[in-house]
């Protein structure tokens, strides 16, 4: 098995737009419309200082994506990574494919002064995810998500 993560390129966008649209329904329960989520995945994809989506290939298939989202931290002086849209397509989970994304990240964190650290958020009743999430080494102990949604 061939594996290779990388930046996702423009040829990629309509698997993130089908991988987003996938995990709102699975996770969520949601379906969203997918002419806005083309809009979202685009402006993103177009403006790194709304995310960067790095995307995993095997064997030249398309298996996930992830974005990246940055945040400055006045209390650390740096960016910190949001994690955000994971999607793995059924067919490839439980292979680590997301711990080889969360390393490439964090390798990409080390390599940089400017970022400080990872973040996500986890939906509470995403088990699965939170279990694949505490074996890279995050923890979820010491922050509440709030939200407001519009």
């Amino acid at each position: 098995m061939n594996i290779i993560i990388r930046k996702a390129k423009e040829s990629d966008l309509a698997d993130i737009v089908d991988f987003q649209l996938a995990m709102a329904l699975e996770t969520e329960n949601l379906q969203l419309e997918k002419s806005i989520v083309e809009k979202g995945v685009a402006a993103a994809y177009h403006d790194a200082a709304k995310g960067q989506y790095f995307v995993t290939e095997i064997d030249g298939e398309i298996a996930s994506s992830l974005m990246i989202t940055p945040e400055w931290s006045d209390w650390r002086n740096g960016l910190v990574y949001w994690i955000q849209s994971v999607y793995v397509k059924e067919n490839f989970r439980r292979l680590g494919i997301y711990s080889k994304m969360y390393a490439h990240i964090q390798e990409l964190v080390n390599k940089d002064e400017k970022v400080r650290g990872i973040r996500l958020y986890v939906d509470k009743t995403n088990i699965r995810a939170q279990k694949t999430y505490q074996k890279t080494g995050m923890n979820g102990e010491h922050y509440q998500l709030f939200e407001w949604m519009k």
